[in-house]
């Protein structure tokens, strides 16, 4: 198990990450006094001592692998991406980035790889796009992963016809890095 550059305390969002659950989970596990913590003073906000966080995901038999993997984890279904943004994604060690060309390519990475974002441009192959996100909402060790639509523009007043069971919310082309890590870090709640 790496240490190194890991945190001594984590946010709920955090938590839910390295545990593979969504953050009402782990607010709940905290509320009912099963994961110890303690609150920022004048919020809501929770905080996790590191130490504690293990001892629970011993005790309940949650694999520690999840803390391996501090950073945040993104899949992009995508026949067509802007050079370098890759690497630019991969640059920081907050964040891996893999890239699916297809639906099996898609299947295969998420299985392995547990992305906390999965970015998936319709405009592709819409039938596939639609197939890819029902099967990662429908995998049991997937279902806390937010599933966000590349679209060419925006919908009024905020709202995008692509925001509906299929996908959590929508980017606007033309990707950047800078895009892809804003939409990863707004989905998954990261504080900077």
């Amino acid at each position: 198990m790496r240490t190194a550059g890991r945190k001594d305390v984590l946010t709920t969002g955090e938590v839910a990450r390295a545990c593979r659950v969504a953050p009402r989970t782990v607010s709940k596990w905290f509320d009912t006094g099963k994961l110890r913590g303690y609150r920022i003073p004048g919020s809501r906000d929770r905080r996790i001592p590191l130490q504690q966080l293990i001892a629970f995901m011993r005790a309940h038999g949650i694999p520690l692998d999840g803390l391996d993997h501090g950073g945040c984890r993104i899949m992009i279904l995508s026949t067509s991406l802007p050079e370098g943004m890759v690497e630019a994604v991969n640059a920081s060690d907050r964040y891996e980035l893999r890239v699916a060309r297809n639906g099996f390519e898609a299947g295969m990475i998420a299985q392995g790889f547990h992305p906390h974002v999965v970015i998936v441009d319709p405009s592709d192959d819409p039938e596939e796009a639609a197939a890819v996100c029902r099967l990662i909402k429908a995998a049991t060790d997937l279902q806390s992963a937010k599933v966000l639509a590349v679209t060419s523009q925006p919908g009024n007043g905020g709202h995008n016809p692509l925001v509906s069971e299929a996908f959590d919310g929508f980017l606007v082309k033309p990707l950047s890095a800078a895009a892809v890590i804003a939409a990863a870090e707004e989905a998954t709640n990261l504080i900077t």
